[in-house]
């Protein structure tokens, strides 16, 4: 059961030592570029597979920002 949760506890990890690094302010503003290159990478439909995760990435930094 436990190797089902390893990859959350990882990308939470990775966001911790990003926030841990930069900062709040630093952190946001590099949460809110990951999302918007997420997004344009998202609308084009060949590079969705890196753009959505980019996506998540950008948006748990900046939630974890924030709060």
């Amino acid at each position: 059961m436990n190797i089902f949760i390893w990859p959350f506890k990882l990308i939470w990890r990775v966001i911790n030592f990003i926030f841990n690094i930069t900062g709040r302010l630093v952190g946001v503003i590099l949460g809110l570029t990951l999302m918007i290159i997420g997004l344009i990478l998202t609308a084009m439909v060949i590079s969705a597979v890196v753009g959505i995760p980019l996506l998540i990435l950008g948006l748990l930094l900046t939630v974890k920002s924030l709060f």
